[in-house]
């Protein structure tokens, strides 16, 4: 793309020569069972779990056991922890606390739950529970080999189909916690040789997945689920606990921020990272583009095709990374559709990102994607997700939005029909932002660390404080949109010259009879998008990037750095290097 001088270059994360896993693992366990105190009344699962594989206070293990068993509650979150205490306490459980195990088995009826997640994490629990008590009876009213064989046959029907669509929760800025843990569960502790395989090559593919779209240990991208928090403070997320103890990545902490999902991995799992794949998520030395494809979660109402297809990009370079899907609601309440991220020393605390969403709420889309009957559904909603229908939420795809992405250039579009709820656009401007300058153009200029931005709003606006220190740019107008430019500072000789490079970019737009832009950006290529315009995306890859390649329905996924060459073929169930 463009030369970087030396100081970008330094600062970008630097290649490891040897994964840190195993002492980080260590680290984590530690700390899990030590935090809860020494009073065995305050110990939750987790602690007797790390106090099990430490092999450390067994004598009050059991009682808290058998106290903790008395009110199970937390559906597929209680089978995944009790399953590991029960995997652990193998041998060293007293014959009371394996019989009050087994009876909250057989009487507690956990919820298989309705997200992608939910399952999985149920049937791993529910396979290594069963595979350490083969006699046990179980809530299910079945036999244990019988829940074993139905555990299997969903796993296995999840790796097909993630593989042929890909996931439908896909690049989960908290739930990728909540595939790296059931698959490890499988991996370290199936004894069926062919699950066990499977899983730890899923496992890699997860990792993989997210290792091409880390920004020094920041999940970056579009996102099938992010929340509230983590949207606006990028790094506070299971995923970049998942970069701190896989690849070494993030602050210098003794424990990750969000330490509770991976350390039940690091509990079962000895996988670590190939030394490739170690290479594809630390190098950042130069910039490159991510193609992947993904699927929608289940369509249960208004479409033919249960699953839509999903099309990210995302332009990673050593300082910032741009992504973006398609537009449109592709995964209900907690979608994130495109953002621009720019690296910080530290990101602890930093709200490192810039956005513009439609605050998109309707029954129409609760229906789209969930069972329940619509006449209470969105009070149910509410009760774990409290900001769905707010004005103000920062998550959340709407039907109303499409996006175009060329490297590290957004165009959004907006064309929002008359009686919508919340007919506005609001763009997130940061407390962090070092610069802000509102150019007679009508570009904005920003500066985020080393990163240069320029944000053109096609439609008028007005600033609004934010509670957390930023601004909120409010455009109340129903056809609208946005044309973002990201750039490395070290491309520039000042901030002023960056704004005349852009000044002198040509540039038409319109917002009737709908919104439109002609644009030719930075890097010297001409868009031009008009809202309902169709974008032929017929030849998208499973994945497409330097390090990650994968055609539609090859069952295969090719990770490579340098010399190094990986193959994960899923039709033999075997790793080729």
């Amino acid at each position: 793309m463009r030369t970087l001088i030396a100081a970008a270059v330094l600062a970008a994360v630097a290649v490891h020569a040897q994964p840190t896993y195993p002492g980080r693992r260590q680290v984590l366990i530690r700390y899990m069972a030590d935090y809860a105190g020494k009073d065995p009344k305050n110990w939750p699962m987790s602690t007797l779990a790390a106090k099990l594989y430490l092999h450390e206070d067994l004598d009050r293990v059991s009682p808290r056991l058998s106290e903790l068993m008395k009110q199970p509650s937390g559906d597929m979150f209680w089978m995944f922890v009790t399953a590991a205490v029960r995997q652990l306490g193998e041998g060293q459980l007293t014959p009371q606390a394996l019989a009050d195990m087994r009876h909250a088995w057989k009487t507690y009826f956990p919820y298989r739950g309705d997200t992608e997640n939910h399952w999985l994490l149920y049937y791993a629990s529910l396979y290594i529970a069963s595979q350490n008590e083969p006699d046990a009876q179980w809530f299910t009213g079945k036999t244990s080999q019988e829940n074993m064989r139905e555990a299997k046959d969903y796993v296995k029907h999840w790796a097909n189909l993630t593989l042929a669509k890909g996931q439908g929760e896909y690049d989960c800025t908290h739930y990728i916690g909540v595939y790296l843990l059931p698959l490890a569960y499988l991996a370290g502790w199936s004894k069926d040789p062919e699950l066990a395989k499977l899983s730890e090559m899923m496992l890699e593919y997860i990792a993989a997945d997210m290792a091409h779209e880390l920004l020094d240990g920041t999940y970056v991208g579009a996102h099938a689920r992010t929340d509230d928090v983590q949207v606006l403070e990028k790094y506070l997320g299971v995923s970049s606990s998942a970069a701190w103890l896989l690849y070494d990545l993030g602050p210098r902490e003794k424990v990750p921020l969000q330490p509770h999902y991976m350390t039940f991995y690091a509990l079962s799992s000895p996988w670590q990272p190939s030394p490739v794949l170690q290479k594809i998520a630390t190098d950042r030395s130069k910039p490159y583009l991510v193609r992947e494809k993904k699927r929608t979660r289940n369509r249960w109402r208004f479409h033919d095709e249960k699953n839509g297809v999903v099309y990210k990009t995302t332009y990673m370079t050593p300082n910032y990374a741009v992504g973006s899907d398609q537009g449109g609601v592709l995964q209900p309440i907690q979608q994130h559709s495109w953002d621009v991220t720019w690296r910080v020393p530290d990101p602890r605390g930093v709200q490192n990102t810039l956005f513009t969403t439609h605050p998109y709420s309707s029954g129409h889309e609760l229906q789209t994607y969930f069972t329940p009957m619509p006449d209470y559904f969105l009070d149910e909603v509410l009760r774990s997700k409290k900001t769905y229908d707010s004005p103000n939420k920062w998550i959340g795809g709407s039907p109303y939005e499409q996006i175009l992405q060329d490297q590290d250039t957004v165009i959004a579009l907006y064309d929002i029909p008359e009686g919508t709820r919340f007919p506005h656009i609001h763009g997130f401007f940061s407390k962090d932002l070092q610069q802000v300058k509102e150019d007679p153009s009508g570009w904005i200029f920003v500066q985020g660390g080393d990163t240069y931005i320029a944000y053109f709003p096609l439609a008028p606006y007005r600033w609004n404080k934010l509670d957390n220190g930023g601004r909120e740019l409010f455009s109340p107008h129903r056809q609208n949109g946005a044309i973002v430019q990201a750039a490395d500072k070290s491309e520039f000789a000042s901030f002023g010259e960056f704004q005349a490079k852009i000044r002198a970019l040509p540039l038409k737009h319109g917002l009737s009879p709908t919104p439109s832009v002609d644009f030719t950006t930075l890097r010297g290529k001409r868009l031009q998008f008009t809202y309902g315009q169709q974008i032929d995306r017929s030849g998208w890859p499973m994945f497409d990037s330097p390090f990650l390649k994968a055609a539609p329905g090859s069952k295969t996924l090719e990770l490579r750095h340098g010399n190094l060459h990986r193959v994960l073929d899923f039709e033999n169930l075997k790793i080729l290097e």
